[in-house]
């Protein structure tokens, strides 16, 4: 799984290079420009990836739920340099063969910033992204927690280019390294996109979002939640569609199944948001 994750990072920077200027995750917001969106998701899952990577029924005969909202927000602070938050209220439920637990509350708190390194027609858009997580005010050793507990740090690179005018679409890669705090393992972590706009107003948008655990924390329970292990590898594959329905506002749906991995839960998440940014 790791060869395939690292052919298709190369098979993307192949693909993304004969491209010419967009919109993705690599780019900066203007000055005082912001983006927002906000999302109601509902994850489920009955299935994990045991230690082999393997795909089958959890063990206790465990259904977990999460349905969430999430603000996420980006705000240019200079044309080079946007701010990131978000932040997530969570609503969870387990019920297995032992107990049925429910948490609810406010989650981790992401904040970050992105500075763009290089910004040409020929060569594309280069980035790097710091991101911190700082545990949001559960307690961690919930009956079903809504998170580590812990604080995490990220260092990311982005690049992307755009195939305008071949095409109206963009092409994005992303590679980076997090930090966990106490217990977790640190991860490597990488991200493949692309996007095109399929109409004046309606756009599609297909990304393979993966962590990689380096294997360097403990092996200890998630305490209830199956999200929350400590080492563990995942690819999830997220498949949007959008509708602008004026230069500001905008809706979207998103399908979000986690297609391989490692010590942790296999389910899918489905995403309905409310998107705004300045026309």
């Amino acid at each position: 799984m790791k060869l395939f994750v690292l052919r298709s990072l190369l098979a993307a920077l192949l693909l993304t290079a004969t491209a010419t200027a967009g919109f993705a995750g690599a780019w900066t917001a203007k000055k005082h420009a912001f983006y927002e969106k906000f999302a109601f998701n509902y994850y489920y899952s009955e299935d994990t990836f045991d230690k082999t990577g393997s795909r089958h029924r959890a063990s206790d005969n465990g259904k977990f739920t999460d349905y969430d909202i999430n603000n996420y927000f980006e705000y240019g602070l200079l044309d080079n340099l946007t701010l990131i938050n978000s932040l997530t209220y969570k609503w969870l439920y387990n019920d297995n063969d032992l107990i049925i637990s429910k948490g609810y509350g406010v989650g981790d708190v992401d904040l970050g910033a992105r500075y763009k390194l290089l910004d040409s027609e020929r060569i594309g858009i280069v980035s790097t992204q710091l991101l911190v997580k700082i545990p949001g005010p559960y307690d961690r050793n919930d009956p079903l927690p809504l998170g580590n507990g812990q604080v995490d740090v990220e260092v990311r690179l982005l690049y992307g280019r755009s195939f305008y005018p071949f095409l109206p679409a963009y092409g994005n890669v992303e590679v980076g390294f997090r930090w966990r705090n106490e217990a977790p393992s640190d991860e490597f972590r990488y991200l493949i996109e692309f996007g095109a706009d399929i109409t004046k107003e309606l756009y599609g948008r297909i990304k393979l979002d993966g962590t990689m655990s380096l294997d360097n924390g403990n092996h200890l329970g998630a305490g209830g939640n199956p999200t929350t292990t400590n080492n563990f590898d995942l690819g999830k594959l997220d498949i949007a569609m959008g509708y602008k329905i004026t230069p500001a506002w905008g809706v979207e749906v998103s399908y979000r199944p986690d297609i391989y991995g490692q010590n942790t839960a296999a389910g899918a998440n489905y995403s309905l948001a409310l998107t705004c940014k300045t026309p």
